[in-house]
């Protein structure tokens, strides 16, 4: 049996003045899912953000987290978020342990073993004891994500999180954030300028382009690999005697000879039998190599190329 999503958005409707900023957005976020944001710029991704948690109105449509409406039931549903918009904010004078201390306050039933929890979760456990001040980007990074998690919220809104951080702390993120999924089932709905670490880091993304929804794309998952099976993709093949391939295959799939080796259009079973057909003509086959395309070139198919955040 499925479980109901997370979060889900129903005809979304953001204008201002006559200007439409969302038009009419739906989608769903499912339980435990890395679900990623990506738009041109000025497409209505913070602008969506800020109408999920509360601090922006929508001017029609609905967003339910957890069951409870935003509109109706507006503290039941923040009860059920934890967000970082734009870059956490702490003391930086306290440890990142007296932070979250602070920060557990507020929250009732969160416990010191919930704050030792987050901790071990974010792997801060061997600085949270120093002051916020000596931290670097990442590590506060990553004290944020511990404090909008503490009280164990059934989403997590993260916009734009990789901002400013470096290589190793982008990834550090990101396996913190999957981490995160597995480990409390947690959905993590987040929005990036780097579509290549979106493609690592998210089940599924949704494009939307002037405030509408393009495309959801899956990047992970049975339904990833499905369309993998079924879709047409270029392949390449390494064989000794690439005239004689061609040959063989003149007519399959706009066969052709590219950099030393022969490319073709093919489905996931047609690679199959094409190598089938090549050794049995005596070709010898030293290597099989798909070219799937990247999330990036998705994303620019879909929007015609207009650059991201």
């Amino acid at each position: 049996m499925s479980q109901a999503p997370v979060a889900r958005l129903q005809e979304v409707t953001k204008r201002i003045g006559s200007r439409t900023i969302i038009d009419r957005l739906s989608l769903e976020v499912n339980p435990g899912e890395v679900f990623g944001f990506l738009g041109p710029n000025g497409s209505g991704k913070t602008t969506t953000i800020r109408m999920m948690v509360g601090l922006m109105a929508m001017t029609s449509g609905d967003i339910e987290i957890g069951g409870h409406s935003v509109r109706k039931e507006y503290p039941l549903a923040a009860s059920q978020v934890g967000a970082i918009v734009e870059n956490p904010e702490m003391y930086k004078y306290l440890t990142g342990y007296q932070n979250l201390v602070h920060f557990a306050r507020m929250n009732p039933g969160v416990d010191r073993k919930r704050i030792d929890e987050v901790v071990e979760l974010v792997g801060l456990e061997g600085r949270i004891h120093d002051k916020v001040k000596k931290y670097s980007l990442g590590m506060r990074q990553r004290l944020g994500v511990a404090q909008a998690v503490m009280h164990r919220p059934k989403l997590l809104i993260l916009d734009e999180p990789t901002n400013g951080l470096d290589p190793a702390g982008i990834r550090e993120l990101r396996d913190y954030l999957r981490q995160l999924a597995q480990a409390e089932g947690t959905s993590v709905f987040v929005s990036s300028h780097l579509l290549s670490e979106m493609e690592l880091m998210c089940d599924r993304v949704a494009i939307i382009q002037t405030g509408k929804l393009i495309d959801i794309r899956s990047i992970r998952g049975a339904a990833a690999s499905e369309h993998q099976q079924t879709e047409a993709r270029e392949v390449l093949f390494e064989v000794d005697h690439t005239d004689a391939a061609l040959g063989v295959l003149q007519g399959q799939g706009g066969v052709r000879i590219a950099d030393g080796q022969l490319a073709l259009t093919a489905a996931r079973e047609e690679i199959a039998e094409t190598n089938r057909r090549l050794v049995q003509a005596g070709i010898r086959v030293y290597g099989i190599r798909t070219k799937t395309k990247s999330l990036e070139d998705q994303f620019l198919e879909v929007t015609g190329g207009e650059s991201v955040d």
